[in-house]
């Protein structure tokens, strides 16, 4: 019996257009479904645009519209996105829908009734200026709990903390700048407290028959709120708010975090009502179907916390699992408007590039764990052209024309024992593949892909069917070899169509031979005829690149000009180099040149260990690919006190610095780290993609 797969995203909130940050966690949603489909799991793809909330009120507010014509234009803009990204849902609602009032109040009425809301008089912060209560995200202030600046009255974004708004220290209203006041207000709370068994159970796979709920370390920073004692949630608003009425409690709307998740619903229900689909087979508390949802880290107490609590109160089933990602970077930094790199949807796709390639460059990236991924438009442009093009579009594009211009167009009856070996070879490679989907692995996915390929290129280049062409001698070989080639294309077509579905469309239309699932991509096509080849791909042109980032910047401005050259230089400080740690220094004008001579490589920590006779070094044995074993000594040991828990991380090394011999042994090599030495050192990481020995360029 297959799995029925219920899967959501987090929803895109209905007051700006996409951004390639949301891209980053939905593509990510969309490739795990198609992948389930795939392995012949019964998927039901579903979302949303969350559509409530004083901040689309005033929004709508100042661009001169009522909030519902405002959010139906946002809505549009995001289902034009989507489609033209290839998502492929079963359904794209909105939580101002019937619905999810119906939902939403009855989620409500069901904790009420079963005693799990509380009803008492608050001092809420009001803007003298404004004449409103505030909501959460209108005001900011210190963080109570770690000290940081400017953040929001609901959580801190540097330490994770959640908090009422009136724990913030020095709060001021974002609307007005205004400090603002107490003033009494009967608000509506959710007794959170009351379900933390539940939680346990629920993170401990005490609900899933033994699966984890999400990634370890998610489930980690879940059980630290936890522990730390769970509070009541406060659930109402005070007019004016968008947003939907309390039943029974004039002047009260539900917070817009409690109807947004249940906007997943809503979205399912109204799928269900437009089909033959049951609600209850799904969301009943004793449902044998499962419920997916990917979110980013940076909501995961609302759905780790409080939804699996609110839907279990509401006598529902709670999620399957939580899938997170972390945030996006674009070349190395937050995304920015001055300089180009907070890129929207639509300008990605109005600068000419293909919306698949984005696709897979997440899918290189991303995996189990959430870590944030860099998006590096220079590494964006030659990981698509080499991988896409330069190695999978040119297998067919080396050999498809050979097997029309000489065997109209019909594949070999069968492959040569060598070839033989070799698809043997290339199947033990793809068969793990859909276990990598399922388990969010896509970055190992795409690695299989690449070595995939590699394999079949290097049979190719070793054949050289454009020789054997010329000599009719050898036709029955380049027949096997092209042949051959074609029916690993295809191989390569059923690992990639997950991420790339409209391409490996077209790539099915070529080789007339549909790809169902993962286990059909394995067929041989012995004696299968193909349609003649037409370029699936093309090179991504770096001018569309540059005008994307151009098209993106908010202002050029005034370009601040450079300092002086004039100065005299400051004095370096006179302390030697130790170990293999830099001292800080004048920085120095270097050529690109220069820079390339520099051979920075990933290595892999097989050990690490104090060194008896030194306090500042640390012994590093490192995997470093094809370069075999290396023995760094590097002085960090002042910041990082347990060397053991350093084993299996990736780090960033010179590999072609000359040996040094210490007394110690030989160092082969320097590991970088950042900061300012002794104990404010920092190993630089590598993406959990990058293999041993792998370049870093």
């Amino acid at each position: 019996m297959s799995r029925r797969l219920l899967v959501t995203h987090a929803l895109p909130y209905a007051n700006g257009h996409l951004h390639l940050g949301h891209l980053l966690g939905y593509i990510q949603t969309d490739i795990w479904v198609r992948a389930q489909r795939m392995m012949g799991s019964e998927v039901y793809f579903v979302a949303a645009d969350d559509a409530h909330g004083t901040p689309i009120m005033l929004a709508a507010e100042k661009a001169g519209l009522s909030p519902e014509a405002f959010i139906d234009g946002i809505r549009a803009s995001h289902e034009a996105d989507f489609a033209d990204f290839h998502f492929s849902y079963d359904n794209y609602y909105t939580t101002h829908s019937e619905e999810n009032r119906e939902l939403a109040s009855l989620i409500y009425t069901r904790l009420r009734d079963s005693g799990y809301i509380a009803k008492r008089s608050i001092q809420q912060l009001f803007d003298p200026d404004k004449q409103m209560f505030l909501p959460d995200r209108y005001i900011k202030g210190t963080c109570p709990k770690c000290g940081t600046p400017d953040q929001y009255g609901d959580n801190c974004e540097n330490c994770g903390a959640t908090y009422a708004p009136t724990d913030l220290i020095n709060p001021y209203s974002v609307m007005s700048g205004v400090t603002p006041v107490l003033r009494d207000s009967e608000h509506y709370f959710f007794e959170l407290g009351k379900f933390e068994t539940l939680l346990r159970d629920w993170f401990g796979g005490k609900l899933t028959n033994g699966a984890p709920v999400a990634n370890a370390g998610v489930v980690a920073k879940l059980k630290e709120w936890l522990d730390g004692g769970l509070k009541d949630w406060d659930i109402s608003r005070d007019a004016p708010y968008f947003g939907f009425p309390i039943p029974d409690a004039p002047g009260k709307f539900f917070y817009v975090w409690l109807d947004a998740p249940v906007g997943y619903l809503a979205s399912f229900l109204n799928l269900c009502n437009r089909t033959s689909l049951k609600f209850d087979d799904f969301l009943a508390s004793d449902s044998d179907a499962e419920m997916h949802h990917f979110i980013g880290k940076d909501i995961i107490n609302f759905h780790g916390l409080f939804w699996p609590a609110m839907l279990h109160g509401a006598k529902l089933r709670t999620p399957t699992a939580l899938h997170v990602n972390g945030y996006l970077t674009v070349n190395g930094a937050k995304m920015s408007k001055s300089r180009g790199t907070f890129i929207q949807a639509r300008t990605y796709l109005d600068a000419g590039l293909h919306p698949e390639f984005l696709r897979y460059y997440f899918a290189t990236m991303l995996s189990d764990t959430p870590v944030d991924v860099d998006l590096d438009l220079k590494a964006f442009e030659e990981r698509v052209n080499s991988h896409l093009i330069g190695k999978w579009v040119n297998i067919a594009s080396r050999t498809a024309g050979f097997v029309h211009k000489f065997f109209d167009g019909r594949l070999a009856p069968q492959f040569s024992e060598e070839q033989n070996e070799l698809w043997r070879v290339l199947i033990s490679h793809y068969e793990g593949v859909p276990a990598l989907y399922e388990s969010g692995e896509f970055a190992e996915a795409m690695r299989r892909f690449v070595l995939i390929a590699d394999l079949v290129n290097g049979h190719i280049a070793a054949k050289a069917p454009w020789v054997m062409a010329k000599n009719e001698d050898q036709r029955e070989e380049l027949h096997q070899v092209c042949s051959f080639s074609l029916a690993a294309f295809r191989l390569l077509a059923g690992l990639l169509k997950p991420v790339l579905p409209a391409t490996v469309e077209a790539a099915e239309h070529f080789l007339a031979a549909p790809i169902a699932d993962f286990d059909s991509a394995c067929a041989t096509l012995h004696n299968h005829t193909i349609q003649a080849f037409e370029p699936l791909l093309s090179r991504i042109d770096p001018k569309r690149i540059e005008a994307m980032v151009e098209a993106s910047k908010e202002s050029l401005g005034a370009t601040p000009e450079p300092e002086s050259t004039n100065k005299k230089p400051a004095k370096k400080d006179s302390k030697p180099m130790t170990d293999n740690t830099a001292t800080p220094q004048d920085a120095a004008v270097i050529t690109i040149d220069d820079f390339a001579k520099l051979d920075l490589r990933v290595g892999k920590v097989l050990a690490c260990e104090f060194i008896d006779g030194s306090d500042k070094l640390l012994r590093f044995e490192l995997d470093a690919g094809p370069l075999g074993k290396r023995q760094i000594f590097s002085g960090i040991r002042a910041a990082y006190g347990e060397p053991e828990k350093l084993i299996g991380r990736n780090v960033v090394f010179i590999a072609n610095l000359a040996p040094r011999k210490m007394r110690f042994g030989l160092s082969e090599g320097m590991i970088l780290s950042a900061g300012d030495g002794g104990s404010d050192l920092f190993l630089l990481d590598a993406d959990q993609g990058a293999k041993p020995g792998a370049t870093v360029r």
